[in-house]
């Protein structure tokens, strides 16, 4: 059975309808990302801590209607939010790929959930993926975070792409940026190519930065 579109994802539970904002060409959604790689007490990685945030547009879009007297809504009215969207991004692999060796870790049900908005309207999502079985640091282990059909643009926040939470001493962490797009590939960035891109195409990896986690 073909899974839902990620424009699905977003409308249906993010209160988007992307139909309404006057775009030309992708993406529609901008995310910054913040992520914690967590270890365990025997210095394996248990899972990624992702910290979200959304543009001022789609937070706007996401919260409307639940703010009360004028007042942003609050972590308690944006917690049914939150969790709608946590199980829902499981059909998007969380937009979250693990890699190690020719391997792809796998992640459990992601836990501590929670969305939070700022005095500005803007929100962020949080939650954890552990991986279903911990992952020996020694080994080299990068992920990415990105939206293969681009309909979503996630960038890590600059200075800040990932830490490392209760990691053993000398791991560390770097970052390799994605080549600039040709020519060719700007070009390809309107409603008409990603409306008739094929199942299965995978354009976002080509903007999505790598983070590699290294342990002595």
């Amino acid at each position: 059975m073909r899974r839902p579109s990620v424009a699905s994802w977003a409308a249906g539970f993010f209160i988007l309808l992307a139909s309404t904002i006057a775009v030309s060409a992708h993406p529609h959604v901008w995310v910054v990302v913040k992520s914690e790689v967590l270890f365990g007490a025997d210095g394996k990685i248990t899972g990624i801590r992702h910290a979200w945030t959304f543009d001022e547009m789609y937070s706007a879009f996401a919260t409307q209607g639940l703010a009360t007297d004028g007042k942003a809504p609050t972590s308690e009215q944006l917690q049914p939010l939150a969790k709608v969207n946590v199980e829902s991004l499981g059909e998007f692999d969380f937009f979250t790929y693990p890699k190690q060796g020719g391997e792809k870790p796998e992640f459990s049900a992601p836990i501590d959930y929670s969305l939070e908005g700022d005095a500005n309207g803007v929100i962020t999502l949080h939650f954890t993926l552990p991986f279903k079985t911990p992952v020996d640091a020694r080994k080299p282990f990068s992920f990415q975070v990105y939206d293969p059909t681009y309909f979503v643009s996630f960038s890590f926040e600059k200075g800040a792409a990932a830490k490392l939470a209760g990691a053993p001493p000398g791991c560390s962490t770097s970052t390799l940026d994605p080549n600039p797009l040709v020519a060719a590939d700007t070009q390809k960035l309107s409603e008409a190519f990603f409306s008739n891109m094929s199942p299965g195409a995978d354009f976002g990896i080509k903007l999505a930065t790598r983070v590699v986690v290294a342990c002595p």
